[in-house]
């Protein structure tokens, strides 16, 4: 489940009895690490996209339903 299909190395430190904690419980840290980051990822890119629509939504409110339907229905005539 990755993005990408290029890979690179990013470290963390953690304390020591963390680590062995997570030996003893067989939690593999690349695995989890690799998919908390992707979840950051698209929830920030979700986030960012949120406030790009926001931004957008005066322009939008500027905008009536009929003169949408008109621009779909001139376009296709142009086709």
């Amino acid at each position: 489940m990755g993005f990408f299909n290029k890979y690179t190395t990013v470290s963390t430190k953690i304390p020591q009895e963390l680590k062995e904690k997570m030996k003893e419980l067989r939690i593999k840290p690349s695995k989890l690490l690799r998919k908390a980051i992707e979840d950051e990822v698209r929830r920030r890119e979700a986030e960012n996209s949120k406030k790009k629509l926001n931004g957008l939504k005066p322009v939008l409110e500027k905008v009536s339903v009929e003169e949408v339907v008109k621009g779909v229905k001139d376009d296709r005539a142009r086709k």
